[in-house]
């Protein structure tokens, strides 16, 4: 075999036996700092001397803060019992890490280098010798195995679906060299970066401490990331330092990265108090998710004397699904009529220009925003995905010539009479007629109940126009507000206590086998992820379709038949999205002036200036 000339950098090649199906058939063995979904040049070379978007010279230093709701109770992010703080994972690395300003690379970490043949039946990765926990201990591929095989036994469900059915086997092959095999018949493009992307435990620390993956705790797991467990008021805030023995901060991919002394994170019940304490300066960050917030609050003393400053950043990544979501797991929800009538209720229009100043724009697609997103009728290239799941009645005909499905416009009125009209007409297709009481029943005499669970009293504004518009159909529409541990207890596996709630259709650029977590019919019943239940048989097939995609072309011609699936089975009312990000915070930090397109970076690549901090002291703008 001759060997074809590769991108990589210091690039090693060599010859694995691949199989016997004809007598031995050689492989081409890679050896590179980097993998890229397709075999594309990855765009930092193995030499690279810092990422383009950060500031290399970033001074390091000071402290940064921002909010959030709710609670927490445990330290462990891995697990469904509890609720987890806010960056618990931060002091966990993984062997591969991924950059904003690139989609489908991912660049060695832990490792040197990594390993792998043509097909991708395995990766070898090359750990490097300097890692170091930040008890000072070795990381070794010991902890990378017993990482992964505890992965694969205990927390979350997600984690054992996925790994159970692709790797085959893993084993150390030296103190610093690790390979998984994957299972025969299953498509490996993103099998490499997948493993690589575990996070590692210290097998002496989980050991010695009796941790478990399973349970709920105030333990903080020893890792080797650039963070490390400072304090807690359980419940109420939580900070993690900067460690200053971190073993990577020379390493070419962290350069400018890191910089604050101290992340805290204050926890709060409700937006408005939030807000509040932001004024109060109890926090020095924050990123605004509230239109009338933003709209008509920013006007109190600190933003007028300049010491906050209020800025709106381009953004460009795509959007996060949000929506609300249907459990299908509820038998009233089953029919796909009951789902798209009460769809037709929400009135996008009315509440952009009534209640968020016309400040956002519709979600339509699970991946809004990005090219990845179907539109119009299918291509001929998307229709032959489709039309066999069609030709097995897994789809209607239709979707072969329809545009894809989208969100329903209404008019000017809180109430769209057509919409009212339409999902009349759906519902009593369905079998829920109207009774003498004006309420919906089906033939068993049942009402239409439907209960919105709901948490943040913020979002009450949203739904309760909603409800009024489902009352007027004939549903006995209800909100029900409760705090964020009944929310996190109600909604979390095994329990799926839920009508609808609000949540986010998840996507991912290049995706690959998170789509079983997030989509698939074998984890509806136990995903943290797949919050809605779907079992869709079109959709576990069109799946399998993307994560055998070979090309970037066929990648997206497989997403975008794939979005045309989940947005016929109407499992979401979808929400909206802004193209930027809105944040505030104390006229002392810093960012670069090329902001990468798939973060703003606030805790990663923003740096403390200290000569502006002093400013504030100064004029009392500091707590």
């Amino acid at each position: 075999m001759r060997p074809v000339l590769h991108w990589i950098g210091a690039t090693a090649f060599g010859l694995a036996l691949a199989g016997f199906a004809t007598g031995l058939r050689a492989q081409e063995v890679t050896v590179s700092h980097a993998i890229t979904t397709f075999g594309d040049p990855p765009k930092y070379p193995a030499d690279f001397q810092h990422l383009d978007y950060v500031n290399p010279d970033a001074p390091k230093g000071g402290e940064i803060s921002q909010w959030t709701f709710g609670g927490f109770d445990s330290l462990n992010p891995y697990s469904v019992e509890g609720r987890s703080a806010a960056l618990a994972s931060a002091p966990l690395e993984s062997i591969l890490t991924s950059t904003a300003d690139e989609i489908g690379t991912s660049y060695c970490l832990l490792c040197e280098t990594m390993e792998y043949p043509t097909d991708r039946s395995w990766v070898i990765f090359n750990l490097r010798p300097d890692v170091k926990f930040s008890d000072g201990t070795p990381l070794t591929a010991d902890d990378v195995l017993f990482s992964y095989e505890t992965f694969l036994a205990k927390g979350l469900t997600d984690f054992r679906t996925i790994l159970a059915d692709q790797v085959d086997k893993a084993e150390v092959l030296g103190p610093l060299k690790i390979k998984f095999t994957f299972k025969t018949g299953i498509p490996t493009r993103d099998l490499p970066e997948a493993v690589g992307g575990l996070p590692v435990l210290s097998k002496a620390d989980y050991t010695a401490k009796g941790m478990d993956l399973e349970k709920s705790s105030t333990t903080p797991f020893l890792g080797s990331g650039p963070y490390v467990f400072d304090s807690v008021d359980m419940g109420r805030s939580i900070t993690w330092k900067r460690n200053p023995d971190y073993w990577g901060e020379d390493l070419p991919i962290n350069r400018g990265r890191s910089n604050f002394d101290k992340i805290t994170y204050e926890y709060y019940g409700d937006y408005d108090a939030a807000f509040e304490g932001f004024k109060g300066g109890d926090y020095t960050f924050r990123q605004e998710a509230s239109s009338i917030t933003w709209a008509t609050r920013y006007d109190f003393p600190a933003l007028a004397n300049g010491w906050v400053k209020k800025e709106e950043i381009p953004n460009g990544a795509k959007a996060n699904g949000q929506a609300f979501l249907f459990n299908l797991r509820r038998e009233k929800f089953q029919d796909p009529k009951v789902r798209q009538a009460i769809g037709l209720m929400f009135n996008f229009e009315w509440s952009n220009a009534t209640l968020f100043y016309g400040l956002y724009s519709r979600i339509n697609s699970v991946w809004e925003n990005s090219w990845l997103a179907a539109e119009g009728a299918p291509s001929p290239e998307e229709a032959a995905i489709l039309k066999p799941l069609v030709d097995e009645g897994l789809l209607p005909a239709s979707i072969l010539t329809d545009e894809a499905v989208m969100a329903p416009s209404s008019g000017e009125r809180q109430l769209d009479r057509n919409n009212l009209r339409a999902a009349s007409a759906l519902l009593d297709e369905a079998g829920w007629t109207v009774g003498d009481d004006g309420l919906r029943r089906n033939a068993k005499g049942d009402t239409l109940r439907v209960e919105f669970l709901n948490d943040s009293p913020t979002f009450d504004r949203v739904i309760l126009p909603f409800i009024e518009n489902l009352k007027a159909l004939g549903v006995d529409a209800i909100l029900t507000g409760v705090d964020n541990a009944q929310m996190e207890s109600r909604t979390r596996p095994p329990s799926y206590d839920f009508d609808i709630i609000v949540g986010n259709a998840r996507s991912g650029y290049i995706s690959g086998s998170e789509l079983m977590q997030f989509y698939g019919s074998d984890t509806a019943d136990v995903s943290a992820f797949n919050l809605m239940g779907l079992k869709s048989p079109a959709a576990d097939r069109v799946i399998q379709t993307v994560m055998a995609a070979k090309s970037k072309d066929e990648l997206t011609v497989a997403t975008k038949a794939l979005d045309r699936v989940l947005r016929a089975e109407r499992f979401w009312v979808p929400q909206w999205f802004k193209a930027s990000s809105w944040v505030a915070y104390l006229d002392m930090y810093a960012y670069p002036a090329n902001l990468p397109p798939y973060a703003l970076g606030e805790l990663d690549f923003w740096w403390y200036d200290a000569a502006k901090a002093e400013k504030l002291k100064a004029a009392g703008a500091l707590k």
